[in-house]
């Protein structure tokens, strides 16, 4: 069978049904949150890129974990997903960049994986595996027909979650 794949771009989200695969690219200390439906089919990815829009211009809600993960989650209801059913997969966080005395600050990675559990617990979502943290950058693909997520890394080997 051939898959349909589907791109989502940096502070961007997508959903698909079976037997599409979402893809995106590039996570260094941005996060990509696969959020599915197990009985429907129905899956989403979200590439974020920051902990939080407090204060934060909102033109794009999918540029933030809290926001990001909230609006996916309430347009995957709006396509028949039940909150309950849903679970989630996440990878990315990386610390990309040393900083000065390894100041918390500085890791974007680290406050971005924290935000997005943050927000998967406000909304009752199941977190049933994460990739996350180190310093090298992931490709996430997640496939609609079977939930398995699969990260790539260059120099790693390849995980299914």
């Amino acid at each position: 069978m051939n898959n349909k794949q589907y791109v989502v771009g940096i502070a961007d989200m997508k959903m698909c049904r079976a037997p599409g695969v979402l893809v995106t690219y590039a996570l260094g200390s941005c996060i990509g949150i696969c959020l599915y439906d197990n009985v429907i089919k129905l899956a989403a990815m979200v590439h974020i890129m920051l902990p939080a829009a407090q204060g934060a211009d909102m033109n794009n809600v999918y540029k933030f974990a809290d926001s990001g993960v909230r609006e996916a989650v309430r347009k995957m209801t709006a396509f028949g997903a039940v909150k309950s059913r849903m679970t989630c997969k996440i990878a990315g966080g990386a610390k990309m960049f040393e900083t000065f005395n390894n100041a918390e600050w500085g890791n974007i990675g680290e406050r971005n994986i924290k935000s997005v559990k943050e927000a998967l617990r406000r909304e009752g979502i199941r977190l049933l595996k994460e990739d996350c943290g180190a310093n090298y950058a992931r490709t996430l693909y997640f496939d609609a027909a079977t939930g398995i997520a699969t990260v790539k890394a260059f120099g790693h080997p390849e995980s299914k979650m």
